[in-house]
């Protein structure tokens, strides 16, 4: 049986741009995408704090070390500049495996997006 179970998380970052005239998409810092095992075209889920939207949409590889959280095209009219989000991927794996399986979870700077050293 195969299931589907976190594989990676960025917590609580908040947003620093949101671009409506886009295609879609979210930007993230690539130190961010790279701490997490989070790639380039990935699927994953948007969860604000602010105001209880959940979205989902695909990753953008942002300027590393710039701290960009950047919301694209019509998801930026669910999530404002300013707003605290958490970013999350999933994986899909053996029952088994899973078990034993343990996501990368980062936690950044909430003022500044960078991961702390």
């Amino acid at each position: 049986m195969q299931i589907e179970v976190l594989k990676s998380k960025i917590h609580r970052v908040h947003v620093t741009e949101a671009n409506l005239d886009y295609v879609g998409s979210i930007t993230i810092d690539k130190e961010l995408m790279d701490a997490a095992g989070i790639i380039a075209g990935e699927k994953v889920q948007i969860v604000d704090n602010n105001n209880g939207e959940r979205l989902e949409t695909y990753v953008i590889e942002g300027p590393a070390g710039s701290g960009c959280i950047c919301i694209n095209g019509a998801a930026a009219r669910k999530v404002a500049v300013g707003d605290i989000v958490i970013i999350i991927s999933y994986g899909i794996m053996d029952f088994e495996e899973a078990k034993t399986f343990r996501p990368s979870v980062v936690f950044p700077d909430t003022a500044t997006n960078r991961l702390i050293r």
